[in-house]
């Protein structure tokens, strides 16, 4: 039996100040607002300034977790940072925040699950908390993907912004239950059949450079619909709930056309999906934690609420996990 659950004890983001709209890529590219919106959903993005980078930004959401939930860099002994796009080949960018933020006790590391690395990231950090290993965590999702955009395809270029959230997960006697705060369950998958669709060229095994950004969206927008679908129905059976039960769904922010067909086919209320794509667009792992941060800061989400969080990402790498908050 577990000796501990891990709760949500505090919720934090950062984005960049500057902002690229949809009227700024027509400048850039051959596309325009209106085509944007509506084949993505998105008006704006947020783009880091040369000065900022993953680990930067990653350690101010950190920060701003770390107050929300009264605890200090000197209270987390783990940090699991999801990110493709760290700030060295090595050492992991955790390791970065972990300096940044004065945290000198614990470890820290990075996964790569792209777009669903957040999802990855908790599980990870679950798992150490719910066997004792770790009593508090900050998992972090960090992007910039501005950097191995190529600025000059408009199918990939326009959909892509940069920021970071952060959650502190505190660890508190007793497995979680229906009613008890904490990480419910989660569900991970992954098929290296589909690497192709999404993917970087680059790498320093393989062209010694950092690559760009390709993607075959019309596959991947299939895909995502049908394993999104899928990852839900399976954490929610495991957990012997339905749609239903849940008070909000907090999707990966990769298209608005993708969250409301994932919606349509498993009967969601439209009102209980958080939808910041359109302010953001999709900042992959960083998705999910500044969705959940706005919604939180905006009063919809509340504490005791039943949060079912759910991505698709390169890889194809895709999951869910159910929080009560």
């Amino acid at each position: 039996m577990s000796r501990f659950r891990s709760v949500v004890a505090g919720v934090g983001s950062y984005l960049p100040k500057k902002v690229m709209t949809n009227d700024d890529m027509a400048k850039i590219v051959d596309t325009s607002d209106e085509w944007i919106r509506q084949r993505t959903g998105i008006r704006r993005r947020h783009i880091a300034a040369d000065s900022e980078t993953t680990a930067s930004m990653g350690a101010e959401a950190a920060r701003r977790a770390l107050k929300a939930a009264g605890l200090e860099a000197g209270d987390i002994d783990l940090i699991v940072l999801a990110t493709t796009t760290p700030d060295l080949t090595f050492p992991a960018s955790a390791t970065i925040i972990q300096s940044k933020i004065g945290m000198v006790r614990g470890f820290a590391f990075d996964v790569n699950a792209v777009c669903s690395g957040f999802l990855y990231a908790l599980a990870t950090a679950d798992s150490f908390i719910v066997r004792g290993q770790a009593r508090n965590a900050l998992v972090i999702g960090s992007e910039t993907f501005s950097r191995i955009l190529d600025w000059s395809d408009r199918t990939t270029c326009v959909l892509f912004g940069d920021g970071a959230g952060a959650v502190v997960l505190r660890g508190e006697p007793g497995a979680p239950g229906m009613g008890e705060r904490g990480v419910v369950h989660s569900h991970l998958r992954s098929d290296g059949r589909f690497c192709d669709l999404l993917y970087v060229d680059g790498g320093p095994s393989t062209t010694k450079t950092v690559g760009h950004l390709r993607m075959t969206g019309n596959q991947v927008f299939r895909h995502a619909i049908t394993n999104i679908s899928s990852a839900i129905a399976r954490v929610l059976d495991d957990a012997a709930l339905t749609v239903m039960d849940v008070d909000w769904f907090v999707p990966h922010q990769a298209n608005q056309r993708i969250l409301e067909g994932v919606s349509k086919r498993l009967g969601i209320p439209e009102e209980r999906v958080i939808s910041t794509v359109a302010e953001h667009g999709n900042t992959s792992a960083a998705s999910i934690p500044l969705a959940l941060d706005a919604a939180i800061t905006d009063g919809r989400i509340k504490r005791g609420d039943l949060v079912l969080m759910e991505a698709l990402g390169g890889g194809f790498a895709w999951g869910a996990a159910l929080v009560r908050m």
